[in-house]
């Protein structure tokens, strides 16, 4: 049998990338500055291990958070990088197949349903804190098992979230490669250049994308101090359900979307995140039975306002089809956006959350954020849309909810039997005469 021929690939690497691409860990975790070239080392690694790979119809994966974007930085790298042993391609698809017969696809995670495969031999998450957290372990972490896949993730931090955990993870673990790699140390950028990038931008954006900090805050983030303030008093921990007490639930409800699900208690003062659930593209009886599966006592179902538009298709709303399925819908109290927003940063300041159960909803809320405008040197007045999105809008319903859970009920007072006789020639009331001024002063009001 003949030796293959031997094929130069046009990529010379940077020296910080050599530990990498050298690496004999399965796992690794790469944080590094703005333009130090990750996805370019990424790509051409992949290329390499998918050109050499000894197991035939080799699958690999470049994931980024949106497809979009996954295109527009990754798509032209592989084409360019892969050419010599390219033996086909889909511009449709975005994926390249190598003479042989390995095949790496460009994707995104902003569906993850449609990431989900038979196999993957190898995978780059680029820019996982932008991510959905679940992606890596509901969906990526089992099509690498089979065949005893790598996985690499890369970017830049975004405060304490999933990236931070596995970064965390994989530093004292032999298991992982892992890799910081900071402006300030791998000189790859002059230092005129990062004078000039200190001086236009703010020190926590700086230290954040070129000194690859984890303490700076995210950018824009609506709940990132309140949350913080939740973590440093101890109130995201295990929260246990208590019995005695109804578990409301607020959805987002999507069509075709995600929709998102919070599972609360109120009691005196405070609320109890203890559960959350998200899926995307299901209908409602799964959700219902999602809930079922975790047997609570359920209370109510707080729901947005266009939950009572009724179905094109079935001529029912929202709300009937939950009442069919033996759920409790209630619409939660009309409020702007912003209103929504504020109620809820107060409600963090009261609430506690399951660690554990709630690990998604938390993420997505630390996540939740309106970008900055470049052009005009302010933030912009929404929030971004992305997969933190139905999580945050879910919790705003449980702000407004809250409101109307924890407010004290209005008792009627009950009517007074007036009654009035003559003792001894003079009117004697059996009410006193603070009841008798209170009573006068209500009738002339109702007058």
């Amino acid at each position: 049998m003949s030796t293959p021929p031997r094929v130069r690939l046009d990529y010379r690497p940077r020296k910080v990338f050599l530990p990498y691409h050298r690496r004999r860990e399965r796992w690794a975790v790469i944080v590094a500055h703005r333009r130090c070239g990750k996805t370019v080392a990424c790509i051409n690694d992949m290329i390499r291990r998918a050109a050499t790979l000894e197991k035939p119809n080799g699958r690999f994966s470049y994931v980024a958070p949106f497809m979009t974007q996954a295109k527009e930085t990754a798509w032209d790298y592989l084409k360019r990088y892969a050419l010599p042993i390219t033996a086909a391609k889909n511009e449709a698809e975005l994926w390249v197949e190598l003479v042989n017969g390995a095949r790496i696809r460009i994707q995104g995670a902003d569906n993850p349903d449609r990431l989900r495969g038979s196999y993957l031999d190898g995978v780059v998450l680029d820019e996982f804190a932008d991510m959905r957290p679940s992606v890596w372990g509901e969906v990526i972490r089992p099509m690498l098992a089979d065949r005893e896949g790598w996985a690499t993730f890369i970017g830049t931090p975004k405060g304490r979230n999933e990236f931070y955990e596995i970064w965390e993870r994989g530093r004292g673990d032999p298991a992982w490669l892992t890799l910081q790699l900071k402006a300030s140390e791998t000189r790859l950028l002059s230092l005129a250049e990062l004078a000039s990038a200190r001086s236009a931008m703010t020190p926590e954006q700086y230290e954040q994308e070129f000194e690859c900090s984890f303490e700076a805050a995210i950018l824009g983030a609506y709940y990132g101090k309140e949350l913080a303030n939740a973590e440093r008093e101890g109130r995201i921990k295990v929260v246990p359900v208590d019995p005695l007490l109804p578990v409301h639930t607020a959805w987002d409800l999507g069509i075709g979307d995600s929709t998102a699900i919070w599972m609360f208690q109120v009691t005196a003062g405070e609320v109890r995140l203890v559960d959350f659930y998200e899926n995307h593209g299901e209908p409602l009886a799964h959700y219902v039975e999602v809930l079922k599966d975790r047997a609570y006592r359920y209370g109510d179902d707080f729901l947005p306002h266009d939950a009572k538009v009724r179905s094109m298709d079935t001529g029912r709303t929202r709300v009937e089809t939950l009442r069919a399925l033996g759920r409790r819908p209630r619409l939660v109290p009309d409020h702007t956006l912003m209103d929504g927003i504020n109620a809820a940063r107060l409600l963090i300041g009261r609430a506690w959350f399951d660690r554990h159960n709630c690990r998604d909803g938390l993420e997505a809320l630390r996540q939740y954020r309106t970008d900055y405008d470049e052009r005009l040197k302010t933030f912009r007045d929404a929030p971004r849309h992305d997969w933190a999105s139905h999580a945050a809008d879910a919790f705003r319903y449980v702000a407004t909810a809250y409101r109307e859970l924890a407010a004290p009920a209005v008792v009627a007072p009950k009517p007074v039997d007036l009654r009035f006789e003559v003792v001894g020639g003079r009117v004697r009331s059996n009410m006193s005469v603070w009841d008798i001024v209170e009573a006068k002063r209500k009738k002339r009001e109702a007058e």
